[in-house]
């Protein structure tokens, strides 16, 4: 976006305002001239005299610098006091980029951006500036404060870029003998390996104009020609050079040493391999070398949400902060037996947001499959000291849908029916019972319940007028469909215990089961699979009564990947009416910064582990429990998540799906995504797909194979390779092609993404 290999573009940032910015980019466009290249100089947006103006400054000293400034206000106050029209913050990034773009294509070889006032001084629309310019992540030139004071302004300015993710390639001040911040400083940038210059300062103002005007002119001249403006621009350039190299090399090395997850290496080359230089918003920063001619850095839209954990946009700074405070309280400390605040904040927020009565102690892992894993030990105990069972002689399996996927540790992978993920894995076992189940989606402008090969057991495909009435579950379990459906889940559940199989959990992915191929199972059916578990225990036991707790077996929801608003509400398990006695969170938990994995269960699971014996102790950890920063950034994130539900941040999505839906229904119940109705419809219609939903965030795209589809299917690969040709990333399972959108994508982002999609699927 704003990277090529000829042009040197910098952003020149002020520790406090009045530190000579100005002055500072007019010796560096001076000097650079002097070695008989071309200099540029780009104030995105000026306040003040027009007389005084920045731009009017390098015009008059500059030595034939090239000057733009984009907006220009005469009034002398902050940028977000002084704009007397909108700006927006996305137009003024395209025409920074565009000028650049154009002075490159013209044969300029420095350019800079210079900023207004401080590092966080607001822009036109009251931002910091370091958040604002942040997408375009030029390499910094920062002017430190040589004033009383300076020293602490300096660093402060330097720690909130880093936090940001710019890269500082060199200080410069003016030399003050008094206060001599320059000396501090010095000292402070070498140990962070950059280069600190201080410069002479420039001559008192004159009453005479033409006085002042030779005195400054003078002063450049003197300076400009110094060695040690000539030795930084010469260091600057080598900086430049090293980070193209880096970036040229990186795919090359990565093939060489990485061992990529979930990816077959015979046939990879290193052109395979995409090099994000740096990540913002919903964009990735590709990486794409080519000619001098070209941009070097391409904005991709991220659309797999990163393997579904954005939540709140790539280097939000927020975040960022959020982790930088605990990492500067705690570091990491051991959990076992302490506990410090983030974690127990985040424990009552948890269970505040996830609001199910059935849940008090929460449980902290690092990942997914970590976490399923604690969910399966607790639920297998549950059920095997309840029932008397002894899991050393007895084998103990699962209920669950057939294309669950709880991760890829042994005990959970032993939780999914054989598949490509775990068939060629020598430990996989497979012990459960997998229920095939009937299958959501939209076909040429009508939602359906497909029931596949089960239409023989539970009838013909059902047909609703919206994706509201769907879920509508107060009345769809007085259906017909719903006691065929609850016919064959006790049926099934019968002949399987009649063998001798005991079961000691259900596990579900609730509505919508990610790995397996974006399966959205109709929740009717999933909601009458826990209402034949926990309405007949007798089913598991002969004994075994009806219970206040859990109630035939310990039900588990794994919401890693659909928990948290991934699907547009708190919970997945909202939309069956369901509280689980075991839920598991990740992915979203942590907005998409670190990662983070939650197991909340019920007080009377928990207390199967309570013994006077160590033994009966839930005997799982890790070194990193509950780590401070994971903690704290979640905290935050779901601070963040309430304050957007409650101040109506998806308002319009919900209204738009609620028009569409036809359906009265309370705003808590709502069903609605990011991705327009219209769009689901039309390309429903669209000969090649054989399937469209969405919901939440998710857009899920099943294209037509005549071999069948499944894991292996390339069926999707075409589609997916229109839309990287238009910088759209995005990932396939199988013949399904899904999108994923963060919880903060704008409607301008998501209405370019569906105009794609119409016309690479026409």
């Amino acid at each position: 976006m704003t990277l090529w290999r000829s042009l040197r573009a910098l952003q020149v940032y002020g520790a406090n305002t009045d530190v000579g910015k100005t002055i500072v980019s007019t010796i560096l466009c001076r000097s650079i001239q002097r070695q008989n290249q071309r200099a540029a100089f780009l104030k995105p947006v000026s306040t003040g005299d027009l007389s005084e103006a920045d731009d009017g400054h390098l015009r008059r000293f500059g030595a034939g610098t090239v000057t733009r400034c984009l907006y220009q206000f005469d009034e002398p106050v902050s940028p977000h006091l002084a704009v007397n029209e909108d700006i927006n913050d996305d137009t003024l990034l395209r025409r920074i980029s565009s000028t650049l773009s154009d002075w490159h294509s013209t044969g300029i070889n420095l350019s800079l951006v210079e900023t207004a006032g401080g590092v966080h001084s607001p822009g036109p629309n009251g931002n910091s500036q370091a958040d604002l310019y942040r997408p375009l992540r030029l390499p910094i030139v920062l002017i430190a404060d040589s004033r009383l004071g300076g020293i602490s302004s300096s660093i402060s300015a330097y720690e909130s870029l880093v936090l940001r993710g710019y890269d500082v390639q060199s200080v410069l001040l003016f030399r003050d003998d008094y206060y001599q911040n320059h000396r501090y400083l010095r000292d402070y940038f070498e140990r962070k390996n950059i280069s600190l210059r201080p410069l002479p300062g420039p001559p008192g103002r004159e009453e005479s104009a033409a006085r002042d005007e030779e005195n400054m002119d003078r002063y450049y001249e003197g300076v400009a020609r110094g060695d040690d403006i000539a030795s930084l621009l010469e260091e600057m350039g080598e900086k430049h050079k090293e980070r193209l190299e880096r970036l040229d090399g990186m795919a090359d090395r990565a093939h060489e040493l990485v061992w990529y997850p979930f990816t077959q290496h015979q046939g990879m080359t290193a052109k395979d391999i995409g090099v994000i230089d740096s990540a913002y918003g919903d964009n990735f920063q590709v990486y794409s070398k080519s000619d001098a001619q070209n941009e070097q850095l391409r904005p991709a839209f991220d659309g797999s949400a990163s393997w579904w954990t954005q939540g709140l946009g790539h280097g939000n700074p927020d975040l960022s902060l959020s982790a930088a405070y605990a990492a500067g309280r705690y570091g990491h400390v051991m959990f076992a037996g302490n506990v410090h605040e983030p974690a127990l904040q985040l424990a009552e927020r948890l269970l505040q947001t996830l609001d199910n009565p059935r849940l008090q102690k929460v449980f902290y892992t690092d990942n997914g499959s970590t976490g399923m894993e604690v969910a399966v030990k607790m639920g297998l105990r549950a059920a095997s000291v309840r029932y008397g069972w002894d899991a050393r002689q007895d084998s103990i399996q699962i209920l669950g849908l057939k294309g669950s996927y709880h991760g890829d540790t042994m005990g959970v992978m032993d939780c999914s029916e054989p598949s490509t993920y775990n068939q060629k894995v020598e430990w996989y076992r497979g012990r459960g019972y997998w229920f095939d189940f009937p299958l959501v989606t939209m076909v040429n402008g009508v939602w359906k319940v497909q029931m596949g090969g089960l239409g023989d057991v539970l009838g013909s495909d059902l047909e609703f007028s919206s994706l509201q009435a769907v879920f509508d579950l107060d009345a769809r379990v007085r259906s017909e469909a719903a006691q065929r459906y609850r016919e064959f889940i006790h049926r099934s559940i019968q002949e399987q215990v009649q063998r001798g199989v005991k079961f000691g959990a259900l596990i579900l992915e609730p509505v919508l089961l990610g790995a397996g191929g974006m399966l959205f199972c109709d929740p009717l059916f999933q909601r009458c699979l826990v209402d034949v578990v926990r309405s007949q225990p007798e089913l598991f036991h002969p004994t075994a009564q009806q219970s206040d707790g859990w109630s035939g077996l310990p039900v588990i929801f794994d919401e890693v990947f659909t928990g948290l608003h991934r699907l547009g509400r708190r919970t997945a398990a909202s939309f069956l009416g369901v509280h689980p006695d075991i839920t598991v969170n990740a992915k979203l938990l942590t907005g998409g910064l670190v990662p983070l994995c939650t197991t909340l269960a019920s007080k009377e699971i928990f207390d199967v582990f309570s013994s006077p014996e160590k033994s009966d102790a839930l005997l799982h950890g890790h070194s990193y429990t509950a780590h401070a920063v994971g903690c704290q950034v979640a905290v935050d994130t779901l601070q963040t998540m309430a304050t957007m539900e409650r101040g109506g941040f998806w308002e319009a999505y919900r209204r738009g799906w609620q028009e569409a839906g036809a359906v009265d229904q309370g705003q808590d119940q709502i069903v609605w995504s990011l991705w327009s109705p219209d769009l689901v419809t039309d390309l429903s219609r669209v000969e090649s797909v054989e399937g469209i939903f969405a919901l939440g965030t998710v857009l899920s795209i099943s294209l037509r194979d005549a071999a069948g589809g499944g894991y292996t299917s390339t069926a999707a690969k075409g589609l997916q390779q229109k839309l990287s040709a238009a910088n759209v990333h995005s990932r396939v399972l199988g013949n399904v092609l899904y999108l994923m959108a963060s919880l903060t994508t704008q409607p301008a982002s998501l209405r370019a993404l569906e105009d794609l999609l119409r016309r690479s699927l026409a």
